[in-house]
């Protein structure tokens, strides 16, 4: 039973980071990344989710913890970065300009 338990808070903790990763790379694309130029680029969700890919691999090193975690936050940070890069590109179609 205690077995089952740790399994299960593991899969709710990856799920968790994975939906954490995808929610903080899309906020932080919509924020602080619309008026980047590169994040437009059809490589920056690759570059971002091997990017949080690697800050997580070391949590692998734990005995209890697997790789898998990292994978799930990694894929969710290059989903959340295409998706703000989306929602970026859907604004500027709104025509807004500046007023001399």
């Amino acid at each position: 039973m205690l077995g089952s338990l740790i399994g299960l808070a593991l899969l709710l903790g990856t799920i968790g980071l994975g939906v954490g990763g995808y929610v903080v790379a899309r906020d932080f694309v919509r924020r602080r990344l619309r008026f980047v130029d590169a994040v437009r680029s059809p490589l920056a969700p690759i570059v971002a989710g091997v990017g949080a890919f690697l800050l997580l691999l070391p949590l692998s090193w734990l005995p209890i913890i697997t790789a898998t975690p990292a994978v799930a936050f990694g894929f969710g940070a290059a989903f959340g970065t295409a998706s703000g890069v989306r929602a970026i590109r859907r604004h500027d179609l709104g025509g807004r300009q500046l007023n001399p």
